[in-house]
């Protein structure tokens, strides 16, 4: 049994590190995603979520794991991706 929960431990970990599928740029801090990118259609996606932006300056989907950039925020890097993920609930 400990080494499927071994198994399931280095799962998650890699799952952390691993980069949104998407990155969106917005200039309100209320968004919308429906899953409906990349060619796939809405019909497709995910219910309709709305989401907030905080004071990281991105917010991440949690269906699609698309994220939200707010233009001008402080996760507006010139490479277009924030330099750290913070987890859900924490502080810097």
């Amino acid at each position: 049994m400990s080494t499927c929960l071994g198994h399931a431990i280095i799962a998650i970990g890699a799952r952390m590190n691993v980069p949104p599928p998407q990155i969106t740029r917005v200039t309100d801090s209320r968004v919308s995603c429906d899953g409906a990118h990349d060619g796939i259609p809405t019909a497709l996606g995910h219910p309709r979520v709305y989401l907030q932006i905080d004071e990281h300056g991105y917010v991440d989907c949690g269906y699609c794991d698309r994220r939200f950039i707010l233009v001008g925020g402080p996760a507006d890097l010139p490479d277009g991706a924030a330099d750290t993920d913070i987890a859900s609930g924490a502080s810097r």
